[in-house]
């Protein structure tokens, strides 16, 4: 495909991720352009284009719009539990295919999609944006050019306070995001597996609950006969809760005008609100190289970060994304190597631009995908045996999981 020609995209889930990210991104390149976009919510769509300033067609599947067009490449950012199915959709339609993560919330749906992708052969990229943080590529680099050694042990501290707004959103929903394991963690067991070179998982223990937000700890009091809820924007409480979502927040895209069309409300009380996922927990996995390595997720506290430790044969490595930090410490030395990696634009620590920008670059010279689906498929793997795990109280072997 010559780079001197536009390709054609089509967004599928007009949200924050597919308007505010993608579609923000591919209005700004000179060789894209958005020709519809794919939700089932109509006045989001509409929403979508104003905010892009776009005219694309609009449809409410993937099978409807590819009765009337076919774009070069679709960017998938429905909820989780629908990336199967659109992602065959497009697959099958001709359509190149990047898709945020996960793949998808049961492994078996990975299977299929991986099937779907052998036959049509055509580009399907994971969106793991997170391969694509200057940090960690850094990190990567290190790691690559042996200083470390073997590594034999990984730890990922997640620290995500805006991770509450979770509970507020479908994310909460164990039966449409797969619980957070696979809907946060996606990320995380992945670039485990990235920065050992793709080790295959073999067991996961995890350990999770929903220890602070329920309605016994609402962070206000209650006056009689006033309720709290059902909603920030409807709440009693709005101005004196610290976790209320921000007011006018993604307004254009959640305003009242869309939930009458499908009920969703993006700003429930995170509190009060049903939920069937953790807020905080562990989890454990064991690879088939003999490595280890623990990924906690806590979506509770003041603190944004990944901190990140790596234990090799020759040194231990400290990383912080958030302060763009690298601390390499040898062994056998006390010479300690410290990395301050500069700043990037985008959003992500600039690995959203990146992405999308590896993506573009794949279709338009026909080079292999970097984050592939069989990758996208064992993060999978690792977050569903870790739902399984707190679940039903046992560690559980990646295998059984497997068609």
């Amino acid at each position: 495909m010559s780079s001197q020609k536009k390709l054609k995209f089509a967004i599928v889930g007009t949200g924050n991720r597919g308007v505010h990210c993608f579609g923000q991104l591919l209005i700004k390149r000179q060789d894209c352009e958005i020709v519809a976009l794919v939700d089932p919510n109509h006045v989001r769509s509409g929403h979508a284009a104003e905010i892009l300033n776009i005219k694309p067609m609009f449809f409410h599947d993937v099978e409807e719009m590819l009765k009337t067009v076919t774009p070069d490449a679709v960017v998938i950012t429905s909820p989780d539990c629908t990336h199967c199915a659109n992602a065959i959709a497009a697959l099958q339609g001709g359509c190149n295919v990047l898709l945020d993560k996960p793949l998808a919330t049961h492994v078996s749906d990975c299977q299929d999609i991986i099937e779907v992708a052998e036959k049509c052969s055509k580009i399907l990229m994971m969106g793991f944006n997170l391969r694509h943080n200057p940090v960690l590529k850094k990190l990567k680099s290190i790691i690559d050019e042996g200083t470390a050694g073997k590594i034999f042990m990984i730890e990922n501290r997640e620290f995500y306070d805006g991770g509450r707004t979770y509970m507020a959103r479908w994310n909460g929903d164990y039966s449409i995001s797969g619980g957070l394991w696979i809907h946060k963690g996606s990320h995380d067991f992945d670039v485990f597996q990235w920065l050992m070179d793709f080790p295959k998982p073999v067991r996961v223990s995890s350990f999770s609950s929903l220890s602070v937000l329920d309605p016994n700890h609402l962070p206000f009091q209650l006056r009689p006969g006033v309720e709290a809820g059902p909603s920030c924007r409807k709440c009693a409480y709005r101005t004196e809760c610290p976790d209320a979502y921000p007011e006018g927040t993604e307004i254009k895209l959640f305003g009242e005008d869309a939930i009458a069309v499908d009920g969703y409300v993006k700003d429930k009380c995170i509190y009060l609100t049903e939920k069937s996922v953790h807020d905080n927990g562990m989890a454990i996995v064991e690879y088939d190289n003999g490595a280890r390595a623990v990924h906690s997720e806590c979506f509770i506290g003041p603190i944004n970060d990944r901190k990140y430790t790596i234990w090799g044969e020759l040194a231990t490595i400290e990383v912080s994304l958030t302060n763009r930090e690298i601390i390499v410490h040898p062994r056998w030395s006390g010479d300690i190597v410290s990395y301050k990696i500069a700043e990037a634009q985008g959003g992500h620590g600039g690995a959203d631009p990146m992405l999308l920008d590896t993506f573009v670059k794949a279709v338009q010279n026909g080079d292999a995908s970097t984050s592939t689906a069989e990758h996208g498929m064992w993060s999978t793997a690792c977050g569903e045996a870790a739902e399984r795990s707190w679940r039903e109280h046992r560690t559980v072997e990646v295998q059984e999981l497997f068609k």
